[in-house]
């Protein structure tokens, strides 16, 4: 049963873009934080269970709160509501109610972020967090089949000497973990601060993501890609900027883990207009839906926007959900059998 309301996302009306049900496109989603999944329902559920004051009246009030003026006013609430998050149980409830949106939503394939920094100052055991969304991802796959792993993230805003006390921390469970990511506000916290954590996670054999290019130069996007050794970049819009970086970026086929809604949604047109100059250029762009929540749509909700917006036909539609495979993690077989997948799809 889908957990999600809304009606189905669809493509444009006008000759040759998409009008099929987007949900049905198989699809990997690269780019999620999943605190930032907390639907304000769960953030009212789960403060009652665990006896926490809101200051907020009701839902209604709470979803007003989701208008955002920038980066730090979102983040702001977006770190309140996690107050509600204490235990095992509510991070596995809390997974496995995004992972039902998101088979509903056609993701095959999810690559989880989570902020363990922003539950530990709380006294919440990095363990508790891990045991939690491990068992939604496993409960996931069984019930859906759908594959994929998480990346913890540090959180740039907060002290160096933090992020490697929490890589430290779970080094014995590396096995656990896909990769290492960065995120939080970007200006002022170049990821050249983080390259001797960075280079701790590839000693674990960790895969390493690492927001940049969002609100932070394009320079940023360089330094991910040099000094922390990103196979990825998240968001990385800003990139369009240099055309050197851009030159790079297609040669070297780094894709970009990019969020059309949020975007949107935290006032930066700019970026969100960017999308069809990415494609043009020959980037590897894929479609994400970052912290659905706040932002009002999960993924096939951005691929329907972007389809309405910029009059992409189904070729274009399947080339993103192509790109979001060809840029996972998954093992060869397990990307493999998407894409055939999605060749099923184009076909029909």
């Amino acid at each position: 049963m889908s957990t999600d309301a809304s009606p189905a996302p669809r493509g444009g009306t006008h000759d040759g873009v998409a009008s099929r049900d987007l949900r049905s496109l198989p699809k990997a989603e690269l780019h999620l934080h999943i605190e930032g999944t907390l639907e304000p329902e769960l953030v009212f559920a789960l403060a009652e269970r665990n006896g926490i004051p809101l200051p907020y009246a009701d839902v209604a009030e709470l979803r007003a709160r989701y208008a955002f003026d920038g980066l730090q006013s979102f983040l702001d609430l977006y770190y309140a509501c996690m107050a509600v998050l204490v235990t095992e149980q509510d991070f596995y409830d809390l997974a496995l109610a995004y992972l039902a949106r998101a088979h509903d939503q056609g993701v095959r394939h999810a690559e989880i972020f989570f902020d363990p920094q922003a539950h530990t100052p709380r006294g919440i055991s990095i363990d508790t967090v891990l045991d939690g969304l491990g068992r939604a991802m496993a409960d996931a796959a069984a019930r859906w089949d759908i594959s994929g792993g998480l990346i913890l993230c540090f959180l740039r805003d907060r002290p160096v000497a933090e992020a490697e006390r929490t890589l430290e921390s779970v080094a014995p469970r590396a096995h656990d973990l896909l990769g290492v990511g960065l995120d939080s506000a970007e200006d002022g916290f170049p990821p050249s601060l983080f390259e001797a954590v960075f280079g701790r996670a590839a000693e674990l054999g960790l895969h390493r993501v690492a927001h940049a290019g969002e609100e932070g130069p394009p320079a940023y996007v360089a330094e991910a890609l040099d000094l922390l050794g990103v196979e990825r970049v998240d968001h990385g819009v800003r990139s369009i900027e240099d055309a050197a970086l851009v030159q790079r970026l297609v040669a070297d086929r780094v894709p970009l883990t990019v969020c059309p809604l949020s975007n949107r949604r935290l006032n930066a047109e700019s970026s969100f207009q960017a999308l069809p100059r990415l494609l043009e250029a020959g980037l590897v762009v894929t479609l994400n839906s970052d912290d659905p929540a706040y932002f009002g749509g999960y993924i096939a909700d951005n691929y329907a926007v972007v389809a309405d917006e910029f009059a992409l036909d189904d070729t274009v539609l399947a080339g993103l959900a192509r790109n979001s495979i060809d840029a996972s993690f998954a093992s060869p077989d397990r990307r493999a059998a998407l894409l055939a997948e999605v060749a099923a799809w184009s076909a029909r």
